[in-house]
């Protein structure tokens, strides 16, 4: 792991581990309902910059992986292979101006049905910072510029508009790109989506018209309708009490939802308006988790190891329905 990312990380902690402490002064030992069987299925390189920040599932069993500190994109075959499919070009000041981290990070990834993959970028500078793209046998292009100043982070693909939707954690902006490229749209600039001094805006999905999206510091997960004429509607607040809330996943289950907490090294089952539990631990193999998916009845947790600073890993844990 590079120095600065470290130095980044730990003064990050202070703020989500005493946050996080506050939500769950005690946690769960091992892993809960509805997930079971818990179990490491893959170990990354941390010295090779391979902290894992985001998935996207393929039908034919493979994950895709956006790889943060080393900038990389990489493909987690069913058999056990990792194959990285590309490398970012680094900026040419190191990536020491990216906002709030320090270090230039790929984070944000989804996958288009004919197998395009989607994600973000952020290296804070002009020529490198946005939406990327990377077509089957292809080479990364930059297909929409994002401010340097800002963290893109969060992304999702609505086929029906065509349209990416980032989060970016810096700005408190959710923007809107066509999946052609382009100009980016400031779709949401509501105060739910601030920071309060280090990550805000964050996870994101879309679900029943419309979009989830996940604040870290605040620790909520609001709803945002998408408007018939494709504006934002009223932000609504689903969930508190989830200081260091990153990524999550719907189970199936009305608005039932998993999520990961990053600092506290938890994955937390959030019923919204109802409560949140603990149902994975860093008993269970978690190491910051970033991210999670679900294929079926499986459930995919990414942890980056950013704080911990060992074992980064993928773990499996079966959803019972």
């Amino acid at each position: 792991m590079r120095k600065t990312l470290t130095k980044s990380a730990l003064s990050a902690a202070v703020v989500v581990a005493t946050a996080a402490a506050v939500f769950s002064p005690a946690p769960a030992s091992a892993v809960s309902a509805p997930l079971s069987d818990a179990r490491i299925a893959r170990h990354f390189d941390l010295a090779k910059g391979q902290t894992p920040e985001n998935i996207a599932l393929a039908p034919d069993g493979s994950a895709y992986v956006t790889f943060a500190a080393a900038r990389q994109i990489a493909r987690l075959s069913p058999g056990g292979t990792t194959r990285i499919l590309a490398t970012l070009p680094a900026p040419a000041d190191a990536g020491v101006h990216t906002p709030v981290l320090g270090f230039p990070l790929t984070s944000g990834i989804v996958r288009a049905p004919d197998g395009t993959l989607y994600f973000l970028y952020a290296t804070g500078t002009a020529d490198l910072t946005g939406v990327w793209r990377l077509r089957p046998g292809g080479a990364p292009e930059r297909i929409a510029a994002l401010p340097a100043d800002g963290l893109p982070n969060g992304l999702a693909l609505d086929a029906r508009s065509r349209s990416l939707y980032v989060t970016d954690s810096v700005l408190g902006t959710v923007w809107k790109v066509p999946v052609s490229g382009g100009i980016p749209t400031a779709w949401s600039t509501a105060p739910e989506l601030a920071s309060a001094g280090f990550l805000g805006a964050n996870g994101l999905k879309i679900r029943g018209g419309a979009l989830w999206v996940t604040n870290l510091d605040q620790g909520t997960l609001v709803r945002i309708p998408v408007l018939r004429d494709g504006r934002a509607g009223r932000v609504r607040t689903e969930a508190t009490g989830l200081p260091g809330i990153d990524d999550f996943a719907f189970t199936g289950r009305g608005d039932q939802l998993l999520a990961t907490v990053n600092g506290s090294s938890e994955v937390v089952l959030v019923e919204p308006h109802i409560g949140n539990t603990v149902v994975l631990t860093e008993a269970d193999g978690l190491r910051n988790p970033t991210s999670i998916a679900l294929r079926g009845d499986t459930a995919y947790v990414l942890s980056a190891a950013y704080i911990t600073a060992e074992d980064p890993n993928l773990l499996l844990a079966h959803l019972d329905r």
